[in-house]
């Protein structure tokens, strides 16, 4: 299935584009974010956690405009066409 991903901040510099459409057998988040790691090396340990439990830091992952947290996790089943947004933790002060 094809699908929207749209990267910001240090997500987007590592991917050198802003929005990808992205080809992918992945049935779930977990396994897309996954295979961005594999795609884009400078995601690698950006995006999961070292132990694969869910999500790496502070970064926040939506499908359609609904954070993942709040759906499935990691287990959240992809649909055709879906919008996947990636932002990276944020720190400041």
């Amino acid at each position: 299935m094809q699908l929207e991903c749209v990267f910001f901040g240090p997500f987007r510099d590592a991917v050198g584009e802003k929005t990808v459409r992205y080809e992918t057998e992945a049935e779930t988040v977990g396994d897309l974010l996954t295979d961005l790691e594999t795609a884009f090396p400078a995601l690698e340990g950006e995006l999961v956690a070292d132990d694969g439990a869910g999500l790496a830091g502070d970064t926040v992952v939506t499908k359609d405009q609904r954070n993942v947290v709040h759906l499935e996790g990691l287990e959240t089943e992809l649909d055709p066409d879906a919008v996947i947004r990636l932002v990276p933790s944020v720190y400041g002060g």
